[in-house]
């Protein structure tokens, strides 16, 4: 049977700071500049989750998409929508909110509540021009 991809797209607002407390503040405003801010910055963000498997014979779907989509707010929509991701997210704790860093954290509470092998690909547009991507270990 064939293998193919389906991507179920979301959307989010959060606010968060880039920050590494073990580092100066001088250190911190020249590499993060403003969004170093001590007052927070937000994005829309835009999230994208890949499945990728074999469609089911007797429905054609990977996944019934209603499905994912109930495990992306669930797993994460919930967790981090008009939040601060710096403060208010457990799974974030500890963790600089860069959206190379975001990426990889989502996929690990996806993983979580998804079969084995199905989650292919995690992509986050922070704007425009800003998107990271993580596709597992």
């Amino acid at each position: 049977m064939p293998t193919v991809s389906v991507t179920r797209r979301t959307f989010f607002n959060a606010a968060h700071r880039l920050h590494n407390p073990s580092k100066s503040d001088a250190w911190n405003k020249k590499v993060y500049g403003r969004c170093n801010s001590p007052n927070w910055h937000g994005h829309n963000y835009v999230l994208e989750v890949t499945i990728r498997g074999e469609p089911d014979p007797d429905t054609g779907f990977i996944m019934d998409l209603d499905d994912l989509h109930t495990v992306i707010t669930e797993r994460i929509i919930n967790k981090v929508d008009h939040l601060n991701l710096n403060l208010d997210v457990d799974f974030l704790r500890g963790v600089i909110p860069s959206t190379e860093n975001l990426v990889i954290a989502f996929w690990r509470e996806l993983e979580l509540a998804l079969p084995t092998g199905l989650l292919c690909k995690v992509r986050l547009h922070e704007r425009e021009r800003n998107i990271a991507e993580y596709t597992g270990d």
